[in-house]
């Protein structure tokens, strides 16, 4: 019990005590420092409040249930990239949010999975893991990387493109992967909800034996209304500090000397990604990996699905065009990923070894965006 509460308690201490990022971030950039320094400050900032989003739409969803809850973290699960997205899409900067959607789904099959089968699997030889989802997910994963593919392949196997072409077929396919999505939810949380059950279990479990070690209460659940309310502040927080974030990240990567490219694909999945990166990697040292698998999954799901098909639409309605024209060589580490990932989770078994070679290729694509020319 005294280990449990301490390490509760220790986890908040730091999530609260990086808070005082957001004060810092907030007066650099009004007395415009340096724009490195902003982009860092502001980086700093926005973690803790993805962390304490990323909690707080756990806790709401052992209060509502698996049906809503599930929901909920369906809609919120990757609310941080996206409000980062929608904040550079506003400056027009369309190139590096592109480049954020293909290096969000290559960081959480590759990192995300690999760091998390590579801790867990020091701690425990072999782990599990149910396929069946894994293979659900990496079927729809499939589809979802066609509709990445299928723009740049009509430009590149075509002599003459108009523009105007490519953004009616990417609204199209934004309006389909959308409804995929929905019929993904009814899937998982209606028709085939026992696939994804153990998340459910181990996420009520948590949160049980974090009120029962810090109220001694085993009745007790999160506090609904402290808790939407968290939420509501996080979220806000995360689309302020994200335009500070943005504003700053163009002037700064260039004086990094990295390309809109590399700091598409690398940087920014880093910062809004941190809340998931987090919860992934400390569940599977707790040895679940299904929830750790799903975790990583899901997030790519969601953002291959949701996220980058809404950029699609939002762009066309606050005029900053967008469309789902990636670069080649994205599309190819994309692809690279999802049949690596596909591959080590057929069997449903992970071990340090599985972990270490998806950090491997993460690191190789890493070095190869760097590399890239602009």
């Amino acid at each position: 019990m005294p280990n449990i509460l301490k390490n509760i308690q220790t986890k908040n201490l730091i999530s609260i005590g990086l808070l005082v990022f957001i004060p810092v971030a907030i007066a650099a950039e009004k007395l415009d420092w340096d724009a490195l320094i902003v982009f860092g400050l502001s980086a700093l900032a926005i973690i803790p409040l993805a962390i304490w989003l990323s909690r707080a739409t756990e806790e709401i969803a052992v209060v509502l249930g698996p049906s809503i809850g599930g929901l909920l973290n369906a809609v919120f699960g990757n609310a941080t990239e996206l409000i980062i997205a929608l904040a550079a899409l506003k400056e027009g900067l369309v190139d590096i949010v592109k480049a954020s959607i293909t290096g969000t789904i290559i960081s959480n099959l590759l990192l995300v999975m690999g760091l998390s089968m590579l801790l867990g699997g020091l701690r425990y030889k072999e782990q599990t893991f149910q396929p069946m989802a894994a293979r659900v997910n990496g079927s729809t994963m499939t589809l979802a990387v066609t509709a990445i593919v299928l723009p740049a392949m009509v430009i590149t196997t075509s002599n003459v493109v108009e523009q105007s072409a490519i953004t009616k077929l990417s609204i199209f396919v934004a309006v389909i992967l959308i409804v995929v999505y929905g019929f993904t939810l009814l899937f998982s949380l209606k028709t085939h909800s026992y696939l994804y059950d153990v998340g459910v279990v181990e996420l009520e479990g948590k949160v049980f034996q974090e009120e029962e070690a810090t109220e001694q209460d085993k009745h007790s659940k999160p506090n609904l209304s402290l808790w939407v309310s968290i939420l509501l502040v996080a979220t806000i927080g995360i689309a302020f500090v994200s335009e500070i974030f943005v504003g700053a990240v163009e002037q700064a990567t260039k004086g990094l000397g990295l390309t809109p490219l590399f700091t598409g694909v690398i940087l920014l999945p880093l910062v809004g990604g941190a809340a998931e990166y987090i919860t992934a990697v400390r569940v599977a040292i707790k040895n679940n990996m299904d929830l750790s698998v799903s975790v990583a999954m899901g997030s790519s799901l969601l953002v291959a699905l949701l996220v980058a098909p809404l950029l699609v639409l939002v762009g066309q309605v606050i005029g900053q065009p967008m469309d789902l024209n990636f670069n080649l060589f994205e599309v190819v580490a994309v692809i690279i990923a999802v049949v690596i990932a596909n591959l080590i989770s057929l069997d449903g078994r992970s071990n340090w070894l599985e972990g270490m070679l998806l950090l491997a290729t993460y690191a190789v694509l890493g070095a190869a965006f760097y590399f890239h020319p602009v």
